[in-house]
């Protein structure tokens, strides 16, 4: 689903995302005004406070990273092995958003 939604001087899209499970919601936003400002520092740590960021299940985080890197993204410190339960690791978009990834080990 997606909405063009104009309050005053705002005007933002929205997308809503419905996890596979059907219990969880993600909101996508683009605001189109006011004109976007970029936070300060630009490639902020990723355990700053306030940051917003995401963390996704993956199947195969090796082939994720790479495909993500591909299209301009970066590791973020390094991928990480959580005893014998999670791969994880953080890639920073073009953007300077950061995105979790976490590869369940079986």
């Amino acid at each position: 689903m997606e909405r063009v939604i104009g309050v005053d001087d705002v005007r933002q899209e929205v997308a809503m995302l419905r996890t596979p499970d059907g219990q969880g919601k993600v909101e996508l936003a683009m605001f189109h005004t006011p004109k976007a400002i970029s936070p300060e520092p630009r490639d902020a740590p990723a355990n700053t406070l306030g940051l917003r960021r995401i963390m996704f299940a993956v199947d195969d985080i090796e082939d994720v990273v790479a495909r993500l890197r591909a299209r301009g993204a970066d590791l973020v410190g390094e991928l990480e092995r959580y005893e014998d339960i999670f791969r994880l690791c953080y890639v920073r978009g073009p953007e300077g958003i950061i995105v979790g990834l976490a590869e369940q080990l079986r």
